[in-house]
C-alpha cells in the first residue's frame, strides 16, 4: 500500500517531479528550512537541527526509493537535497549573497560529485541517497565560509 505522505515529502511536495532539473527545483524547499534553522539562537542548536533533518531524510528517502520502485536514488526524490541545504549556512549570517552562494555550490557539488562524494554514493538505501548531499553541503559550507571571510569583505 502506498503511503502518500512518504511520496509527498520525498518528492518535495511535487517539486522533484519537475521535468527540468528536479534536484534543483526540490532544493528550493531547503531555503525556508535554512531560514528557520538560522533563527535558532545558537550554533549548537543549528547544528542539532541540521543533524536531525539529515537523519530524518535517510529513512524517508529509503522508504520512498522502495515505494516508488524506480531504481537506486531516483531523481524525483529530493528530500536529501532540501534537508541538507541548511548545512551550507551554519555559522554564517543569512544574507542574500550567502544564501545564493550556498545554494549554487550545494547544487554544483551534488551534480558533479567530486571525490569522495561519488564513491560514497554507492552505499545502499537512504544512507547512499543522503550521503552525497551531506558531503556536497559540507563542501558548500567551506566555500561559503571562505567567501564570507575573504572575498565579501573586499566588496563590502
Amino acid at each position: 500500500m502506498k503511503n502518500r505522505w512518504i511520496e509527498c515529502f520525498a518528492t518535495g511536495f511535487g517539486f522533484g517531479l519537475s521535468p527540468v532539473m528536479p534536484g534543483t527545483a526540490g532544493t528550493l524547499w531547503g531555503i525556508p528550512l535554512a531560514w528557520a534553522v538560522a533563527q535558532l539562537p545558537s550554533l549548537l542548536l543549528q547544528i542539532t537541527a541540521c543533524t536531525a533533518l539529515m537523519l530524518l531524510a535517510v529513512p524517508l528517502c529509503a522508504a520512498a526509493e522502495k515505494q516508488l520502485g524506480k531504481g537506486k536514488d531516483p531523481g524525483c526524490i529530493v528530500a536529501d537535497e532540501y534537508c541538507t541545504l541548511p548545512i551550507c549556512y551554519l555559522g554564517l549570517p543569512f544574507t542574500p549573497w550567502v544564501l545564493v552562494s550556498g545554494f549554487v555550490f550545494h547544487r554544483i557539488f551534488d551534480i558533479t560529485k567530486p571525490p569522495p562524494i561519488r564513491q560514497l554514493q554507492s552505499l545502499k538505501g537512504g544512507t547512499g541517497i543522503v550521503i552525497d548531499d551531506f558531503l556536497a553541503a559540507l563542501m558548500a559550507l567551506a566555500i561559503n565560509h571562505l567567501l564570507f571571510r575573504l572575498v565579501i569583505p573586499m566588496f563590502g
